[in-house]
């Protein structure tokens, strides 16, 4: 398998750690060899409170970066009146587009199903006030999360299910309410079956692309840190799986990101 080849139609990666690329990495070599595959245009998710401002300055000076701060469930226990304060300040910045990555992990063992559940709804109610969309992280909790996610009206805001691999029914019900699926390395893994089930189902404009890098790397390259340029990887299953040519791919995938996410 061979990244996608350069399209003039640009890449959206919807959620990359470009913050925490692993020692050794250099983020605008890693940028550079993005853009040669046409990967122009990057979302930086939030994990906890200390790690804000490092991806607002990558935003700010990097060209084509964005970002979603907010509270992993994993630091749920951060949520409280202060981060509420400073993720309310930051939301008024120019740079940040959405919250995230925010949700319910069932896997976690701390914080409990209640803490997470509390930074869950209040980073919803936020995002709700400010008007932005919300980046998904969800194991093991999708009943919950999608209940939480109709109390909360989070069909008013919408966002993007990061690292999308539930069943058809749980796609259909998150399209419902206006949140687009992203697709990203577990996609290409020898043995992938019902991923790729689900993206040749789904209705197109409900489909965008992730690296997820510093994680989650594409085959043939497991075993390594993803990075921002494995995209063109997941461009290229998604295009084979859809029967898409490079050219519609960037273009669906991307419009379908700036379309959920507020951007021209």
């Amino acid at each position: 398998m061979v990244p996608m080849e350069l399209s003039p139609v640009t890449l959206f990666d919807t959620h990359v750690h470009l913050d925490l690329l692993p020692s050794g990495y250099i983020l605008q070599e890693e940028i550079a060899l993005a853009e040669k595959l046409g990967i122009r245009r990057f979302l930086i998710p939030g994990v906890e409170v200390s790690g804000w401002q490092r991806l607002l300055a990558v935003a700010s000076t990097v060209p084509g970066v964005l970002a979603a701060p907010g509270l992993h469930p994993l630091a749920a226990q951060q949520w409280n009146e202060d981060s509420k304060g400073e993720l309310n300040r930051l939301l008024a910045e120019p740079k940040v587009i959405a919250v995230g990555e925010i949700g319910l992990d069932g896997l976690l063992d701390f914080p409990s199903a209640t803490v997470q559940e509390k930074a869950f709804r209040g980073q919803l109610g936020l995002a709700r006030q400010a008007g932005v969309p919300v980046l998904l992280h969800c194991r093991k909790a999708t009943g919950r999360l999608l209940e939480i996610l109709r109390e909360e009206e989070a069909e008013k805001i919408g966002g993007i299910w990061h690292g999308f691999s539930g069943s058809r029914e749980t796609a259909l019900a998150a399209i419902e309410i206006g949140f687009a699926l992203a697709f990203g390395g577990p996609l290409t893994w020898p043995g992938a079956r019902r991923s790729p089930e689900i993206l040749k189902d789904l209705p197109a404009e409900w489909i965008v692309l992730e690296s997820d890098a510093p994680d989650q790397t594409p085959h043939p390259h497991r075993g390594e840190p993803n990075r921002p340029a494995y995209l063109g990887l997941v461009a290229g299953q998604v295009a084979a799986v859809r029967g898409w040519s490079p050219e519609e791919t960037a273009r669906i995938t991307t419009a379908n990101a700036c379309r959920v996410l507020g951007l021209g």
